[in-house]
């Protein structure tokens, strides 16, 4: 796996350990409030939780797609480091 890849799949790594740590917070107020948007957000964050998990899957078992095209990996690394700065804005303010 190339370097490029390697750095994706530690950025969906990160990202899987804010959501987890947002849907504890959402999962706890969805108890207190039984509010539609907490389960809303608590949906939310399983969708990318497991389009997460399928990302390092095909990262580690398909890597050869990517292989090919430098500028694929680049542009999947810039999606990972977007999507792990969104988060962590979204962790910052689901924790205060």
């Amino acid at each position: 796996m190339n370097t490029t890849l390697m750095v994706a799949s530690g950025l969906s790594g990160m990202s899987i350990l804010l959501l987890l740590g947002l849907m504890g917070v959402w999962v706890r107020n969805y108890r207190t409030f039984r509010t539609p948007l907490t389960l809303g957000l608590i949906a939310f964050a399983g969708v990318l939780l497991v389009e997460n998990l399928l990302a390092i899957y095909f990262y580690f078992s398909t890597g050869m797609l990517y292989a090919a095209d430098g500028a694929a990996r680049r542009a999947l690394l810039l999606l990972r480091a977007l999507e792990l700065a969104a988060l962590g804005f979204l962790t910052y303010v689901s924790m205060r």
